[in-house]
């Protein structure tokens, strides 16, 4: 279960987006948060491993490596 307050201007909008499609808000609800959790998880990791990078706890791998690893060098 999940409860989360919304600025009046966008409940509204949730609201009116609701009554014209006859869906429910929560069904908009969900389907943004899922839309978006896995740019969140990824943007998340990104971060870790930058700020691991600038420690010195990890190496980058120059992209053509990479490439090479994967069989997708030319």
């Amino acid at each position: 279960m999940l409860a989360i307050r919304l600025p009046p201007d966008i409940e509204d909008r949730l609201n009116a987006l609701a009554q014209r499609t006859g869906r429910t808000k929560t069904f908009y609800a969900r389907e943004a948060i899922l839309e978006h959790l896995d740019d969140l998880e990824d943007l998340y990791l990104a971060e870790t491993r930058l700020q691991a990078l600038r420690r010195g706890d990890d190496q980058a791998v120059p992209l053509e490596e990479l490439m090479q690893r994967h069989g997708l060098a030319d």
